[in-house]
């Protein structure tokens, strides 16, 4: 791919996660109206954005999901892909270009890792953990996987606000750190809604025969944290980046273990 420059006359649509807003662009109505359905809730009516990506759509096929995921940079120009995707962007610029399978899958998960290195250009990350708002605060829940994420998402009252079951947005403001609802759905097949809130705490899932919550130690809690954090560039100024923000998070929100029972009582002691 050379072509950076979004194409003129084309369709496009402004999605807007967290505080960054990026224009789709493709000369296929048909699939850039799935994307204004699928990421309804967070399309923005602005023409313009500050980052956009022109999509090439290619023949499905040929292409396999299941790859690893490679992500390189060169001077200010970033690539990014794995079998389903390539994509191009131009940090000097904020264009792009994007050549894709038409699923939603793929776009999804360039978005995804779009999103991870300009977070840790400013102060934040993407989460692997499920995310809710409750009493105007936002508690985040993390682990491997079959931890409960989906488990602990699917039980929350109807006064909690489901930001994520999948991919939590974390992103450094003034006044401490913040999580922001995401389209990216996991199981639930669910959009998070958008909306943010001052992250509360973080919880480290596990379940087991009571419901019980104990405070972890420092390093602990950023072994947990790095341990799940959605990073995959191997660039070593963004990782210390990334680094920082962990231990910063851990300096300044709580994290504890909680140990679970697939119970909706759990939610007696969050929030």
């Amino acid at each position: 791919m050379n072509q950076l420059t979004p194409s003129l006359g084309g369709n496009g649509v402004v999605i807007k996660v967290g505080e960054l807003a990026v224009k789709l662009q493709t000369i296929d109505a048909e699939y850039c109206q799935t994307l204004r359905n699928h990421y309804d809730g967070f399309v923005e009516a602005a023409e313009h954005a500050e980052f956009d990506f022109n999509i090439e759509l290619t023949d499905s096929r040929t292409n396999n999901p299941d790859d690893d995921v490679k992500v390189t940079r060169r001077s200010t120009l970033w690539s990014f892909g794995r079998g389903d995707f390539q994509a191009e962007w131009n940090m000097a610029s904020n264009r792009g270009s994007i050549r894709q399978s038409a699923n939603l899958y793929s776009i999804d998960a360039a978005l995804r890792i779009f999103h991870t290195v300009m977070l840790a250009t400013r102060g934040g990350f993407l989460l692997h953990a499920a995310s809710a708002i409750r009493n105007g605060k936002a508690f985040l829940f993390t682990g491997p996987s079959g931890a409960g994420k989906t488990t602990i998402a699917s039980l929350a009252p109807a006064d909690a606000t489901l930001l994520t079951d999948e991919v939590s947005y974390v992103r450094k403001q003034s006044e401490g750190y913040t999580a922001f609802g995401t389209p990216f759905a996991g199981e639930l097949a669910k959009a998070g809604e958008n909306v943010s809130a001052p992250i509360s705490c973080l919880y480290l899932l596990t379940q087991g025969p009571a419901n019980r919550i104990e405070p972890l130690g420092a390093s602990d809690a950023v072994r947990a944290v790095l341990r799940n954090i959605l990073f995959f560039a191997e660039d070593p100024e963004l990782v210390r980046s990334v680094f920082q923000s962990a231990c910063q998070l851990v300096s300044c929100v709580p994290v504890c273990r909680l140990t679970f029972l697939p119970d909706s009582r759990v939610w007696e002691s969050i929030g």
